[in-house]
């Protein structure tokens, strides 16, 4: 089997974002919040303006690209020390090849060079094999949980962290509990 290498895309590199981003949608709508049908209606413009949110990476085997993952900022819990890997996506014939993992060590790289002080890798709480791929590269449970729906349906997602440094051996306390967004917003300015 030809080498897997991962790299960054430039933001010129746009187009190839966008191909394996709804390429994984339709592929496996169910590993993801978002849908095929509302993705594919982006213009251009907003597939080049969504590569400057995250630094998105891929998977090469020669020529073919086989997977997808960004690196950016944690928003749901406003903790600017916190990264978070999302959007993670290997082709199926190569799944079960360390692809995902040659992934995650570049994401905890990007994560490393960002200055992030951890790295989120949020997980639906029924993906058996999700939770043990975590669990494998060193990434912790936390109590951290969010609400999403996933083809139309509710599902519970866990926050798993990696500390990036000596100090950041602790969870974050916004992944210590089950922070509602509402009372997390109140916390932050003052206010009950």
């Amino acid at each position: 089997m030809t080498e897997i290498t991962v790299r960054e895309l430039a933001a010129d590199e746009w187009e190839i974002f966008k191909t394996l981003r709804l390429r994984a949608l339709q592929e496996d709508p169910e590993a993801f919040v978002a849908s095929y049908e509302e993705e594919s209606q982006h213009g251009d413009e907003q597939w080049q303006e969504r590569m400057s949110h995250s630094t998105r990476l891929v998977a090469q085997r020669g020529s073919e690209l086989v997977a997808l993952a960004s690196v950016g900022d944690e928003d749901t819990r406003k903790d600017d020390e916190l990264g978070e890997v999302y959007g993670i996506w290997v082709t199926p014939a190569l799944r079960g090849e360390g692809v995902a993992r040659k992934l995650m060590d570049h994401a905890e790289q990007v994560g490393r060079n960002a200055g992030y002080s951890h790295l989120v890798y949020w997980v639906g709480t029924d993906n058996g094999r999700a939770v043990a791929f975590a669990s494998s590269i060193g990434y912790r449970p936390t109590e951290g949980r969010r609400d999403v729906v996933v083809n139309g349906e509710p599902e519970v997602e866990a926050a798993f962290v990696l500390p990036l440094g000596a100090e950041s051996e602790e969870t974050p306390l916004a992944l210590q509990g089950d922070v509602d967004e509402d009372v997390a917003g109140s916390l932050e300015d003052g206010t009950d």
